[in-house]
């Protein structure tokens, strides 16, 4: 009986060194948000009386990227959820927030705000986003497409523009940090269009 006991207390023991080594050997999870454009970009709104108001959302995202992991390409019919690499925040609200910010810089604005809003808020436009691809193949390159249309803010209903538009970043290295910095200027670069689409609506 006592060597029975002696090979189950060995076995335990065994089997607890093993994973424990596994979990030692496990890397660390990153978490990563994307960043907004540069502070030199910054649109000067002292001053100004003619600076708008602009409601950002909903922003849509495709299932396959409603998840923690960074999603990337393994091949054009598979795709690769990073097992210790996540998003900090729901992606398509990490995306919101990104733009919202973008705007902000870019143009001569009184509030910008994100999607859903709080109170009876009322907006110049509003910007609705429906992504619909954002991935990419680590160490190569980052893709965005996105449709987005901009409505009139008093008439929910009265659509002033609608455009869909694609992006694509080479990357500079094959780290997540990479892709994800890669997909921030693509993001930069729709707030850009969408900037611009809105200089361009008549006042």
């Amino acid at each position: 009986m006592s060597r029975v006991f002696r090979l189950l207390t060995l076995m335990t023991i065994l089997s607890l060194w093993f994973l424990l080594l596994g979990c030692a050997s496990s890397p660390p999870t990153k978490f990563y948000t994307l960043s907004s454009i540069s502070g030199s970009e910054k649109v000067d709104n002292s001053g100004s009386e003619t600076c708008i108001s602009i409601g950002v959302g909903p922003v849509k995202i495709p299932e396959y990227l409603d998840q923690a992991g960074v999603v990337t390409d393994l091949n054009p019919n598979e795709y690769l959820v990073g097992e210790f690499s996540k998003w900090s925040e729901p992606l398509g609200m990490n995306i919101s927030r990104i733009l919202a910010r973008n705007l902000t810089s870019l143009l001569c604005t009184k509030i910008v705000s994100t999607f859903p809003w709080v109170g009876s808020l009322s907006f110049d436009y509003r910007v609705i986003v429906e992504v619909i691809r954002m991935d990419g193949v680590l160490g190569e390159n980052a893709r965005l497409d996105a449709s987005w249309m901009i409505y009139d803010g008093t008439d929910r209903k009265k659509l002033l523009l609608a455009k869909m538009t694609q992006y694509k970043e080479a990357l500079d290295h094959k780290g997540y940090e990479s892709y994800v910095a890669a997909q921030s200027r693509n993001v930069a670069a729709l707030s850009r269009d969408i900037a611009e689409a809105i200089k361009a609506l008549p006042q």
